[in-house]
């Protein structure tokens, strides 16, 4: 396996984007004082909350900061990063164990478990990744966001690299703008899953503002995956993939997204599960989510530039339903360097 070559560095690819909240203001809203506008679109947060974001300049409209008695137009699009309080700051090292597959004095490379969650948001205050790195890396607290670079989604395990200086997660962020940085996963799908390459842009759903979705325009953004079958078994009535996908962009949950776009929503995914067949609910999954792990991870070393490639077999419980379904085991670990994908 090797490594992407570097095209031209696009930073809206970089992978923790879904810190950003887009919205474009409807012809309804149109003329309305912006914090009453963002009130609208951005229910999550509080009035106050936006207030005071507006007047601390992180909203913005083509690269301005915008003021609370700002007239909204209709179209316009609004970008909104949002902070944390004093208390969510307040983040406390907590003794949570690390699947460490790699280190040195630059970065870690952490094989993440399903259920844990990558850094502290609402809801989900302590027992995160952060907490432990702050636990067994005190001095990484000087890195922003304890070094963490990217993200997997809460029930999605495998592979997550962490910089251990401010310098490696720099370069970092860059391999991951440019598209150098190899990711590629594993996962079963409901249905017979085609070998092909999804060009379907992302942004956040406005129905639903936890969830992603297809979407065109402004309030989206390119998202490509390739996807390979790597096998099929049959179940009841229902067939089921095993599949392997690589990504060229990072958006939030953008597998899930384009899995359930085709048709082929992924095993066990609590989100993302349209024209699931009927027999879904009999399949027995002891995972707590999704059925897809991030199973190769390759980089260029942030300091030695070393192509560096890592990569993590399926959890148990995967292996297990894998096994119970009827799949060999060596279908379970493909010959990356033999798939075009």
């Amino acid at each position: 396996m090797a490594l992407p070559d570097s095209p031209e560095i696009n930073a809206s690819d970089y992978i923790d984007e879904e810190e950003l909240i887009t919205v474009v203001v409807p012809d309804i809203l149109s003329g309305e004082r912006l914090d009453k506008v963002l009130a609208q679109l951005i229910p999550q947060h509080s009035r106050n909350r936006l207030q005071s974001w507006i007047e601390a300049g992180f909203v913005t409209s083509a690269g301005q900061k915008l003021k609370i008695r700002h007239s909204a137009k209709a179209g316009e699009l609004i970008e909104v990063l949002p902070q944390p309080t004093a208390e969510e700051q307040a983040y406390v090292a907590e003794n949570i164990p690390l699947d460490i597959v790699y280190e040195d004095s630059e970065l870690l490379v952490i094989h993440k478990p399903a259920g844990m969650v990558v850094h502290p948001a609402a809801g989900n205050w302590s027992g995160t990744l952060l907490n432990a790195l702050l636990f067994h890396y005190p001095e990484i607290s000087e890195v922003p966001r304890a070094g963490i670079v990217h993200r997997l989604d809460k029930d999605t395990s495998g592979l997550l690299m962490v910089a251990k200086t401010l310098e490696a997660q720099t370069d970092l962020v860059r391999q991951l703008q440019s598209r150098q940085v190899m990711r590629r996963y594993l996962a079963f799908a409901w249905g017979l899953v085609k070998a092909q390459t999804v060009h379907a842009s992302i942004g956040r759903d406005p129905r639903d503002r936890l969830k992603m979705a297809l979407m065109t325009g402004s309030a989206s953004k390119p998202a490509v995956t390739h996807v390979h079958p790597l096998g099929m078994v049959e179940f009841g009535g229902a067939k089921i993939s095993l599949i392997a996908c690589r990504l060229e962009t990072g958006r939030t949950h953008q597998i899930r997204v384009h899995l359930e776009s085709l048709g082929n929503p992924l095993l066990g995914d609590p989100v993302y599960k349209k024209r699931l067949p009927v027999d879904a609910h009999q399949l027995e999954f002891t995972r707590p989510g999704q059925a897809l792990h991030a199973a190769v991870l390759g980089i260029k070393h942030p300091k030695t530039g070393e192509s560096m490639i890592w990569t993590a077999h399926l959890p148990k419980d995967m292996e297990d339903l894998g096994l119970a379904l009827g799949f060999a085991k060596d279908q379970l670990w493909p010959d990356w360097d033999a798939l075009d994908v």
